[in-house]
């Protein structure tokens, strides 16, 4: 009995596993489809086979890393290899049904309409008359046909109903009533609020006039809807070729594909929008480390980011280790109520700490200002000058890091044996030499993995920078947004959402180059605290 149960709750988890595999395939994600399949199928094999026991336990966590961890990894890697940006956002397909997709008015006047429900069941679309033509409806259609379900709403594709027209007869619907009823010929005009619901149905469809010339059918022309009561007739911008190129049909100019840039291109070198995704290869790569616009704006915003996080772990370490060393003194009264008012700023949240500071360092109305006009009779403009926006942003990090290392050495210097001090004390050694013969070297090497755990923190501090400079002031004549303030993460978020282009593929591969610098200083972690264990346990 047990063994049924298991088994039904293992059909079951893999049955819906497989529906989402099926939904995310749908929905375009190939690549989170293909990584949920084979979760699903190495789940089902470690759910069910008897030489797996211990993998139950692990499977879950190591699914939670696949799909949190090493897919948006891998993800963020292939785009880098792509031109994604604003500008190439559709696959080659998608691209090209845009295109084809766009119309142009033919100068004629639109032509009311009017909705009418045929029957119970029925809807057909009924042009007014002009002087171009007489009234015209279309046949009636089924009105399940027009009922779009919210989810279907992404699939749909404009003019994807064409329907013909064709001459009316006499009579006209009447307007709808309270009961809602139909007139004694079975055909009742829709209100306007019925028509505002049919609306994404009403963009689909494309009415042919049969009175039109075989080449102007050939061109596109129709009626397509131009507002909520009315019908304009258009025609395609765009005729596609058997060599896969299109033509503009005004101006009869040819764009072809070009796989190189991802655009449609003319002879004349002119691109139509939108573009399509190609895979450029190493170009991002090349890109950053060759071109001099490039680079120089990329080294100087990497140079920035090792010299913040190695000087935010020297201060914050420094005066962690500082007070630390201070509070551990014996004789010092208060000692509990020092630890909790230096522990506060770790225990307020980062973001409101910044904020403060940013209101702070305010240059006109700022505290920080407010007393140096007092005492030196200046008012420096932190935000402005990137020298001073450099030293604020130290000032702040190192604040807000300092609680942090002063915990850690607390507890390591806890850990000294207190008869070296009194050894010490014997030989008549004071406080200094004290903290740099046995207190310093003592807590060096067990605090080393923790120090280089802070520089990757502090190499990743996206939080710090966007809330209190932005990155700025911005560096001048560089092709891409790059800020004197800017570290790499802040550098490669601009560069993705900020920048008029969205350049989503460079940005792709700047974090993976980022990823490898964390990636380098984790390894070094990792070997600094294996060998302090070792030396610990010796």
């Amino acid at each position: 009995m047990k063994r049924a149960v298991e088994r039904l709750i293992t059909g079951m988890a893999v049955a819906a596993g497989l529906y989402a595999v099926v939904l995310m395939h749908g929905a375009g994600h190939t690549l989170l489809a293909l990584t949920m399949l084979v979760m699903v199928a190495v789940g089902a094999w470690t759910y069910t086979s008897p030489r797996t026991h211990a993998a139950r336990y692990l499977f879950p966590g190591i699914a939670a890393a696949l799909v949190f961890v090493v897919f948006p990894m891998v993800y963020t890697v292939s785009i880098g290899f792509t031109n994604y940006s604003s500008a190439h956002l559709l696959e080659f397909e998608r691209a090209r049904e845009v295109l084809l997709e766009e119309r142009v008015p033919q100068g004629e006047p639109p032509r009311p309409f009017h909705l009418e429900r045929v029957g119970r069941d029925q809807i057909r679309i009924r042009l007014a008359a002009t002087a171009d033509g007489p009234e015209q409806v279309t046949a009636p259609q089924a009105l399940n046909e027009w009922v779009v379900d919210e989810a279907d709403r992404k699939a749909l594709r404009p003019h994807s109903l064409v329907w013909p027209l064709m001459a009316a007869e006499s009579h006209k619907a009447q307007a709808p009533k309270d009961s809602n009823v139909a007139d004694a010929s079975g055909v009742q005009a829709l209100s306007m609020r019925e028509r505002v619901a049919l609306l994404p149905a009403l963009r689909r469809l494309s009415l042919t006039d049969p009175a039109d010339s075989a080449d102007s059918a050939s061109k596109g022309l129709s009626y397509t809807l131009s507002s909520l009561r009315e019908f304009t007739k258009t025609r395609a911008l765009y005729r596609s070729e058997p060599d896969g190129s299109l033509t503009d049909q005004v101006s009869g100019v040819r764009y072809r594909p070009d796989d190189r840039e991802g655009f449609f291109v003319s002879e004349a070198g002119e691109r139509l929008q939108p573009g399509y995704r190609v895979n450029v290869g190493w170009a991002h790569y090349v890109r950053m480390f060759t071109e001099d616009k490039f680079r120089a704006p990329f080294l100087s915003v990497f140079v920035w980011t090792v010299v913040f996080s190695a000087l935010t772990v020297v201060g914050a370490g420094a005066l962690g280790m500082l007070l630390a060393v201070l509070l551990n003194w014996e004789s010092l009264r208060g000692r509990g109520i020092y630890r909790v008012v230096l522990f506060l700023p770790y225990a307020v949240p980062g973001f409101i700490s910044i904020l403060v500071f940013k209101g702070l360092f305010n240059q006109n109305l700022g505290e920080v200002n407010f007393i140096l006009n007092g005492l030196l009779g200046i008012r420096p403009a932190w935000f402005s000058d990137p020298l001073l926006a450099k030293v604020m942003l130290l000032i702040v990090n190192v604040w807000l890091g300092f609680p942090y290392m002063m915990v850690l050495c607390s507890g390591l210097i806890k850990s000294i044996p207190s008869d070296l001090y009194e050894a010490s004390a014997v030989v008549g050694a004071g406080p200094f030499t004290n903290f740099w013969r046995i207190t310093l070297p003592l807590i060096l090497k067990p605090l080393t993995p923790l120090l280089i755990s802070a520089f990757a923190f502090n190499f990743n501090n996206f939080v710090l920078i966007s809330l209190l400079t932005g990155g700025r002031p911005d560096q001048l004549d560089t092709p891409l947004p790059a800020g004197t303030t800017d570290i790499l993460v802040s550098y490669t978020w601009r560069i993705a959402f900020q920048d008029s282009g969205q350049q989503l593929g460079l940005a792709a591969a700047i974090s993976t180059v980022i990823f490898l610098i964390v990636a380098a200083i984790t390894l070094v972690q990792m070997r600094f605290t294996r060998v302090a264990l070792q030396e610990t346990r010796h």
